[in-house]
């Protein structure tokens, strides 16, 4: 008996990795690129840490693109099955006449999350300060530039006249080509921001966010078909998001520190938690996948402002918030 109990366990053992095999390989893959890596989105990286995707069955491949141009033309080319970027990215789409055009499903940020850096530390900073002098705001036709030269204007500043505002400087590199000295002034994500700030390397002077106030910022895309097809898999991964979304609203600055600190491993948790607060200050974080028609129009304003808009895209066409709604009806 004790040799038939014996085997049956061994048996059983053996069979616990197979099981664990078979349970990972349930999970569905998402290609996933961002356009940076910041804890700007926040509820993104706590889904991914705390299990949220993987409840929903998800298993996530994230590819940092190192801009918007970069996501749209890994999304288009079916590289990726969902990219995180300004919504004027499937604007343009849209407007080019693309048959199987991108569509917005969910928002994740509310504002512009650039801090305007400095070399030297100004209590008294104001967007007037910078009236000759140049500042590296990120690739032309990006959102990051649009809501900075908005800014700008609102203050009584024309780019390209009052303002050297630089856009040959790549998105992903304009931290290293400041602190090499390029530009008298930059804007910055998290945490690079703060970590170059205690390096030594530069000053947090001011919100890009809170001066240019509220924009859908950044958003998650997919194509037109992926949503036809397969619509079951992005209320999947948006109702993943929005239960990341709703922790992050819901938990202390340190808990929301903590939880990022895996997908942050360069940065301290400390520091981590300084972000959080100064994102948080600027209502940063949005509370629900759902955008708002009325901040999709004023969207539409900057770039108009901007010169980048041929024509206004319809709302009901680029922004598709059936699956959000549904999400956020179930609580």
């Amino acid at each position: 008996m004790r040799r038939i109990i014996c085997a049956i366990l061994a048996v059983l053992l053996l069979a616990l990795p197979l099981a664990g095999c078979q349970k990972q390989e349930e999970l569905t893959k998402v290609r996933l690129y961002e356009v940076t890596h910041s804890v700007f989105y926040a509820a993104q990286y706590i889904a991914m840490e705390q299990g949220y995707f993987a409840d929903e069955g998800l298993s996530i491949e994230l590819t940092n693109a190192g801009g918007a141009d970069k996501a749209m033309t890994a999304l288009l080319a079916g590289q990726a099955d969902i990219a995180l970027m300004g919504p004027e990215s499937s604007i343009y789409v849209y407007n080019e006449g693309r048959e199987d055009f991108t569509q917005v499903v969910g928002q994740l940020t509310q504002c512009d999350g650039a801090f305007i850096v400095g070399r030297e530390p100004d209590a008294d900073f104001t967007l007037e300060k910078l009236r000759g002098k140049s500042i590296l705001g990120g690739r032309a036709g990006g959102i990051p530039l649009m809501t900075l030269e908005y800014a700008l204007r609102q203050a009584g500043l024309t780019p390209g006249v009052d303002v050297n505002v630089r856009s040959d400087v790549q998105f992903n590199l304009m931290a290293g080509a400041f602190a090499g000295g390029e530009g008298d002034y930059t804007t910055l994500f998290e945490p690079s921001a703060t970590d170059m700030e205690l390096e030594g390397k530069c000053y947090v002077l001011a919100s890009v966010g809170e001066l240019a106030g509220e924009v859908p910022y950044t958003c998650y895309q997919v194509r037109k078909s992926t949503l036809e097809d397969d619509s079951e898999l992005v209320e999947r991964f948006l109702r993943a998001i929005y239960r990341a979304q709703r922790f992050v609203a819901e938990s202390d600055a340190a808990t929301v520190a903590q939880a990022l600190a895996p997908a942050f491993s360069d940065t301290s948790v400390e520091t981590l938690e300084k972000v959080v607060e100064r994102y948080r200050s600027i209502d940063a974080f949005a509370c629900t996948p759902i955008m708002q028609k009325e901040a999709y129009e004023r969207l539409m304003d900057i770039m108009e402002q901007a010169g980048e808009l041929d024509a206004r895209a319809p709302y009901e066409q680029v922004i598709n918030n059936s699956v959000a709604e549904k999400i956020v009806s179930e609580g």
